[in-house]
């Protein structure tokens, strides 16, 4: 049977302790016979889990001879990590178990350079603060998780759940994998990554900066066909120095800019209208729906139609 060793740190996430718990102990094999058996192990027996006290069963010897060890988040994912929790880890590594870590819980795995060179993901909220902490780590805030083999990493919450399913898939099989996502009331694969729920805001401009009076003129004239020129002229400045004041001030192109702003208010109106997607497309300033759809996806990851689905 599959030994799955879920770690909890202090301060960590209920829900992304429970998501493996729940997910793995549920699970059959065709025969009937459960597929994994569950260690929660701690470093100490007690273990702050914010709202109430955890007592773990298990110490760090519990990572041993695990097959998956699954690294939590924690509510504070800058924390040191312990000396004995890094130790654990690194050794397990060396003996090949396969480490997973869901949401935050990228955090305390990237502290043991266990994911230096290798691509991995967090919640999108933290993705920045992930990439600045360990700029050895290439950080992907746009998917649900990501694979290496050995080391795999989640975004937030429900993504945990998808990473579960997808080891179990790799572990068993589909049908397996299926049964298990049924339980869950999950889809066995979700369309899309988490770029379709990453709040799109716009660089942050300083109050009284020469551009603030251009962009709110940009945020109120989003249905216009507007070229690069056009901005120029708006700005009483040439196209060379208005892109420059862009990268300055907001960190990117004024074209950029002007497609992002249309995304988000293209989400507000999917989200809050039934207007047609042709509309939308229209009142948003894109020249036709194709490439609407074209830019939104490149944006958010998924359709508008699939957006709408999710958020309407």
């Amino acid at each position: 049977m599959h030994t799955v060793a879920v770690l909890a740190l202090d301060q960590v996430i209920p829900f992304d302790l429970s998501t493996p718990i729940e997910v793995f102990t549920r699970t059959r094999l065709p025969d009937g016979r459960p597929g994994y058996q569950i260690r929660v192990c701690a470093e100490r027996p007690e273990v702050d889990a914010g709202a109430f006290t955890l007592r773990a069963p298990w110490g760090l010897e519990g990572l041993q001879g695990a097959d998956t060890i699954i690294v939590p988040g924690t509510a504070a994912p800058a924390a040191p990590l312990p000396p004995a929790v890094r130790d654990a880890l690194r050794t397990a590594a060396a003996a090949g178990t396969r480490i997973a870590s869901i949401c935050s819980g990228t955090f305390p795995l990237a502290a043991t350079g266990l994911l230096d060179g290798l691509r991995a993901t967090t919640h999108w909220i933290a993705a920045d603060l992930l990439a600045g902490a360990h700029p050895e780590v290439e950080v992907d805030p746009a998917v649900l998780y990501v694979d290496n083999g050995q080391f795999l990493t989640s975004a937030g919450a429900a993504a945990g759940l998808d990473l579960c399913l997808h080891m179990i898939r790799r572990d068993y099989g589909s049908a397996v994998a299926a049964h298990a996502a049924r339980l869950s009331v999950m889809p066995l694969e979700r369309e899309g990554g988490q770029a379709q729920f990453i709040v799109h805001y716009h660089a942050p401009t300083p109050q009284g900066s020469t551009l603030e009076p251009l962009l709110t003129w940009l945020q109120e004239n989003l249905g216009r066909d507007l070229s690069l020129a056009d901005i120029a002229a708006r700005a009483g400045t040439s196209t060379r120095t208005l892109i420059r004041r862009f990268r300055e001030q907001t960190g990117t192109t004024p074209l950029q800019w002007l497609h992002r702003a249309r995304v988000r208010q293209a989400q507000h109106l999917l989200e809050t209208t039934r207007h047609p997607v042709e509309r939308i497309a229209a009142q948003v300033g894109f020249g036709s729906p194709t490439a609407f759809r074209d830019r939104f996806k490149r944006t958010t990851g998924v359709s508008p139609h699939t957006y709408r689905r999710s958020f309407g």
